[in-house]
């Protein structure tokens, strides 16, 4: 009987977790990123949840097409400390986790830390590092802690990776390795603007005034706040039935034709994180199919594998997502 009025309650879309500050904080961020970036709005979106889930996100997309602008104007919406590390082939672990050094004066070694403390980190061109500075971001990622002489470091929160990526130029890259892929929460695929938005974004380019575009955006959210709504999502409802729609889905990976290497349930809990935090955007405090449907997709499609047959088919993971997603009956 619970149960139903709780059902009955959500048909009447009545909030049982006060949404108001979340879902206008969000709005405004992406009013912030609108003064500079024309369209994307689902690249920005998925960044917008990866803050409020806690996750790293991967974003991938051919030169110029606002990737990095994105995630650096992003992090001056936020009042935190904010890192940009160019990754390259010559680039090692101590460059980014930092180094002892003596001190005379104490006779005694220091710790200095590297651009990877910090709270929003901007990684660009993440597959040009060689495997031992992975490895060294892979803990950070995975642990939020750095391991140095022995002693562990922790990360301090929020602390989140975005990295890019360029999916053409392979020349002196390095293939991220499956455990690495996994860490990530999204891998976002940016595409090419539609005709419309490249003229806005000439026109928007012609009658700017300011060459720093990182002056155009105010900076509008606290750690303590971000803290604060990541806890809210926490307290978003989702059904039985739909937790059992997830795991359906990436049960479905594991068996699928089609596909080589399924999704762990890793996997499973970030597509029920991302969607708790969709709903929370929408001002819901109910997870809804739609919601599932939505993220499935970026959460998935790094985390499994084509057979070498569908490759060469030319079948993507996002094609084969959709199609399992399709395939699957909805909760009613």
């Amino acid at each position: 009987m619970e149960e139903q009025e709780t059902q009955d309650d959500g048909l009447q879309f009545s909030s049982r977790v006060d949404l108001t500050k979340l879902q206008e904080a969000m709005g405004q961020i992406k009013s912030e990123l609108g003064k500079v970036i024309i369209g994307q709005q689902d690249m920005i979106e998925l960044l917008i949840i990866s803050i409020l889930a806690d996750g790293h996100s991967l974003i991938e997309g051919v030169p110029g097409v606002a990737k990095t602008v994105t995630a650096k104007l992003l992090a001056k919406t936020l009042n935190v400390d904010f890192s940009r590390i160019q990754f390259t082939p010559d680039l090692m672990p101590s460059d980014i986790l930092g180094t002892s050094i003596f001190n005379v004066k104490t006779s005694e070694f220091e710790f200095k830390k590297g651009p990877l403390f910090s709270n929003i980190i901007l990684i660009d061109e993440i597959n040009r590092a060689p495997a031992k500075t992975q490895a060294a971001l892979f803990e950070a990622m995975a642990e939020r802690q750095i391991t140095m002489d022995g002693i562990e470091y922790a990360m301090q929160p929020p602390f989140l990776v975005f990295a890019t990526q360029n999916p053409i130029e392979q020349e002196g890259t390095y293939r991220l390795p499956e455990a690495q892929l996994d860490r990530f929460l999204f891998k976002i695929n940016v595409y090419y603007p539609s005709l419309e938005e490249e003229i806005q974004i000439l026109e928007s380019k012609h009658g700017q005034r300011t060459k720093v575009e990182e002056d155009l955006v105010s900076t509008l959210l606290s750690a303590a706040e971000i803290a604060e709504y990541q806890n809210t999502i926490r307290s978003i409802i989702v059904e039985r039935n739909l937790l059992k729609y997830i795991a359906s889905i990436v049960d479905n990976t594991r068996s699928n034709a089609n596909l080589y290497l399924g999704a762990s349930p890793r996997a499973s809990i970030s597509i029920m994180e991302a969607s708790k935090a969709l709903a929370a955007i929408n001002g819901r405090d109910f997870v809804t199919p739609e919601d599932i449907k939505k993220v499935a997709a970026p959460v998935l499609a790094h985390r499994i594998m084509l057979t070498p047959e569908r490759e060469m088919e030319g079948l993507t993971a996002e094609q084969v997502v959709k199609q399992i997603v399709e395939s699957i009956e909805i909760p009613r």
